[in-house]
């Protein structure tokens, strides 16, 4: 049996599907400041502080995501998303427009950083928990894997803006620039139809929320050691290309993985809806993905290599996402949604702090981390999709399409 989609049910299917196009678009904007913001923040902080102060910026930043992230999307799944995402958007844009105003004092701009990071609209989670709603249950799967594809295009483009408007207007520009993108694209999302259409599930409520579920939190933790893999890349290839004099190649070999990311969730479009058991599978090439980089090779073959790395990242986290859909206790699915990015987002910060402890032992420590941590993250899928004892409470269904536990009522 082929296990390609057929394309009036693939990617040409989601596109066709009413008011798609506009909520991909509209989160795909809104998201650009994952990119841009953390460079436009280095930019700004580094015409009067020291790398090491622009670091702890981006720190900043990164660390009130990863809080904010689900306690946002845990008021989406009690209440609407319209109201979350506009008052997000408006208290990452004021924190983000508080550096500015902070005139290159460190505490005032870690505030205003810190604040930008924890006010950073939901949309990647809004969007997921709203994929049932759009698309017909066998093609939920495909716009997982399409939006996953895209956002790879974030990373490329969102840096350009930063760049772009640093020139047009002074480094300040940059994060005015990201505040005014994300307040745009946040607009349009929470404006669209499906959106403010979309209520949470009424259900039984915890303090936990979707954490209560044990494999879960397995899943998570799996995440969390792909995300250290990835973290660590930008740090070992910023000490690569040192090593091998020049510098500027860092922003070429992390766009080279990010080219191979983009195609590989494209061709993942086209692949049949599968199960949880592919988990370990995914996350085992991703470990064997990062071996070849300990050979440290010159740049042409470095891209080559760093393309095959970034191969497997979409695939595993469309898994993952469907995955966690399935485990999600009723009413929770945005916030498990975002547990996960915030998993890969901690993960990520991890790995690129143990990596700078690594490479001042030389280049090829850098890339240690990365199979390492991807690999154990592959050993803790195992134990997700492990067969559930008789009578267990959280069971996988090996291959039914995943249809979100939090799906919106219509008005």
């Amino acid at each position: 049996m082929s296990t390609a989609i057929s394309s009036s049910r693939g990617v040409s299917g989601v596109l066709r599907a009413p008011h798609v196009p506009r909520v991909l678009i509209a989160s795909q904007v809104g998201r650009l400041p994952l990119a841009s913001a953390p460079l436009a923040l280095l930019l700004y902080a580094r015409e009067s502080l020291t790398i090491t102060a622009a670091g702890l910026l981006v720190a900043a930043y990164t660390a009130g995501m990863a809080v904010g992230a689900p306690l946002l999307a845990r008021t989406v799944d009690r209440w609407r998303q319209p109201p979350v995402l506009w008052g997000s958007a408006a208290l990452s844009g004021l924190g983000l427009l508080l550096v500015v105003a902070a005139g290159h004092t460190m505490a005032g701009a870690a505030v205003g950083a810190a604040v930008a990071g924890l006010g950073t609209p939901p949309l990647e989670a809004c969007l997921r928990a709203l994929w049932p709603d759009l698309l017909p249950a066998e093609l939920v799967q495909v716009g997982y894997a399409l939006d996953i594809a895209l956002q790879e295009v974030i990373f490329v483009v969102g840096p350009l803006t930063t760049l772009g408007a640093v020139a047009l207007g002074g480094p300040s520009a940059g994060l005015v620039a990201a505040a005014g993108l994300q307040l745009a694209g946040t607009g349009v999302f929470a404006l669209s139809r499906p959106v403010r259409a979309w209520r949470g599930v009424p259900a039984p409520r915890h303090w936990a929320g979707p954490l209560r579920a044990g494999r879960l939190v397995l899943l998570l933790l799996g995440v969390a050691g792909g995300g250290a893999g990835f973290g660590s890349l930008p740090v070992a290839l910023a000490a690569y290309s040192e090593w091998v004099g020049d510098r500027s190649l860092t922003g070429w070999l992390l766009a080279a993985e990010a080219v191979g990311g983009l195609v590989a969730g494209l061709l993942w479009t086209r692949v049949r809806p599968g199960g949880p058991a592919r988990l370990p599978v995914l996350a085992g090439l991703l470990a064997v993905g990062f071996l070849p980089l300990l050979l440290t090779p010159g740049p042409v073959p470095m891209v080559g290599l760093l393309a095959v790395c970034g191969v497997t990242l979409p695939p595993l986290l469309t898994t993952v996402f469907v995955t966690a859909d399935r485990l999600a206790p009723t009413g929770t699915v945005a916030e498990a949604f975002a547990w996960v990015v915030t998993a890969f987002t901690l993960g990520s910060a991890a790995g690129a702090a143990l990596t700078g402890a690594l490479v001042p032992l030389g280049v090829r420590y850098g890339f240690a981390l990365p199979p390492v941590a991807a690999g154990l993250g592959a050993v803790l899928m195992v134990l997700v999709v492990r067969p559930s004892r008789p009578g267990a409470r959280e069971r996988l269904s090996p291959g039914a399409p995943a249809v979100s536990s939090s799906r919106g009522r219509s008005e």
